[in-house]
């Protein structure tokens, strides 16, 4: 492709701990396939990745230990950079086959910021004069702060696929009509995961957005329409993948996926049986214990889905509990008709929130107990508070950080909701969680 060349960064993690086996810039890389589409050249380049031996990742997420911020002064833990070596970035930054028109930018965590930073003032230094575009979830969660704070010579927040086109018509002065429908998620082109150096787990995105309004999470923030596409289309996109990869990987990155299964994940799974592809499931981001009984854990293991993560939080019920989504009962019939369909207990992961404002100790050793008691293994996750989530102003009023001023204190493993942080407590619980005392 000769078109004019559009750069697309993700940048450095930087936190305290990182790992990237499920983990890819899936709306980057949407926003580079329609970019593509319409006649762009695109490269990206995925800093928070593992270093290159042979063409293939190996290893693991490297880390470089760098100083603790100020804002974490005293803490008992050390803070790095992971991924790719600044080196590795400036040598790719170099083999361009051209400059670019504009380099679009991705963002994660709003506490990962500072790898945001840091990728785009590389960025900069090697193309001072080239319009650097931030997107992504700390720019739409935390937009004035990325202005002022990102380097970036602007912010958009929200989905831009949109108007990614009119964007870069206003900055480079190149116009551009759209090759695809937007925003229809039938008719949008392939996230271009084939530009990343890796290709173990193939990203999945079903559908967009989520019908439900959990208390704690973003995601009517970051997607306000719950949008599905046809079972057709996502059959064709991994029959495309695995012509193209040999795909064998696959991890949902919906939110919602078992929502109104018999309309949507039964006939995709069914025509993946029925066209034979061999595929390995993974759901990282939680599936509603609500919405498994006996007929959907049978579908979960006919479809060969291997890696399990129940969406629970909490078994607290009633006025105290955060959501509304799990009801009594749930839980139980969940893991019994997954028992049942042939799941032992470690392939079950149930996910148990940690560090939620004025949630007590003994409340996530009987969640554990309890998950363990019927057959399933606790996954204890740490609770990093959202801006503008529901549950976010009770996070304020109790964290001993001020969590509006300083989006690194978002950052869930000092858990900020804590009156202070203990790696003891934080031990003693997870032991507790998995039985071993």
């Amino acid at each position: 492709m000769t078109g004019p060349l559009v750069l697309c960064l993700n940048p450095w993690v930087y936190d305290f701990a990182a790992h990237d086996f499920y983990a890819r810039p899936l709306g980057l890389l949407y926003l580079a396939g329609l970019l593509r589409a319409s006649g762009f050249r695109v490269v990206c380049i995925d800093c928070a990745s593992r270093p290159l031996n042979g063409g293939k990742p190996t290893g693991k997420l490297p880390k470089e230990l760098l100083p603790t911020p100020a804002a974490f002064r005293g803490l008992p833990r050390r803070y790095g950079r992971y991924g790719i070596t600044p080196a590795d970035l400036k040598q790719r930054l170099r083999r361009l086959p051209q400059p670019p028109v504009a380099i679009l930018v991705t963002s994660l965590m709003t506490y990962w910021y500072p790898g945001v930073q840091a990728t785009i003032a590389l960025a900069r230094e090697q193309f001072p004069n080239i319009p650097i575009i931030l997107g992504g979830i700390y720019a739409t969660l935390c937009p004035e702060h990325a202005r002022r704070h990102s380097g970036a010579d602007s912010v958009i927040t929200g989905s831009g696929e949109a108007n990614i086109l009119e964007i870069l018509k206003d900055i480079t002065g190149i116009d551009v009509a759209p090759a695809v429908h937007v925003p229809d998620p039938d008719n949008m082109a392939y996230p271009a995961w084939d530009l990343l150096s890796d290709h173990r787990v193939l990203p999945l995105l079903t559908s967009r957005g989520c019908p439900l309004s959990c208390p704690y999470c973003a995601s009517r923030l970051l997607e306000p329409q719950y949008r599905r596409r046809r079972p057709e289309s996502v059959i064709s996109e991994l029959v495309y993948w695995q012509q193209k990869f040999g795909i064998a990987e696959v991890a949902f990155y919906d939110d919602a996926l078992l929502f109104e299964a018999e309309n949507h994940l039964f006939p995709i799974l069914e025509g993946v049986l029925s066209r034979g592809l061999l595929l390995r499931f993974h759901t990282p981001n939680g599936m509603h214990v609500g919405l498994i009984d006996s007929r959907m854990a049978r579908w979960l293991k006919r479809a060969n889905f291997a890696t399990l993560r129940l969406g629970l939080e909490t078994t607290v019920t009633g006025a105290t509990r955060p959501d509304r989504k799990v009801q009594s009962g749930d839980l139980e019939r969940a893991i019994a008709a997954l028992r049942e369909a042939g799941y032992a207990s470690q392939e079950i992961g149930v996910y148990l929130l940690i560090g939620l404002p004025h949630q007590e100790d003994a409340e996530i050793v009987e969640s554990s107990r309890q998950v363990r008691r019927l057959g399933a293994t606790p996954v204890l996750t740490q609770y990093s508070p959202i801006p503008h989530t529901v549950l976010w102003s009770e996070a304020v009023k109790v964290s001993r950080y001020d969590l509006e001023a300083e989006p690194l204190y978002h950052n869930n493993s000092i858990f900020p909701c804590w009156p202070e942080f203990s790696w003891r407590r934080y031990t003693c619980l997870k032991n507790l969680a998995m039985g071993k005392v």
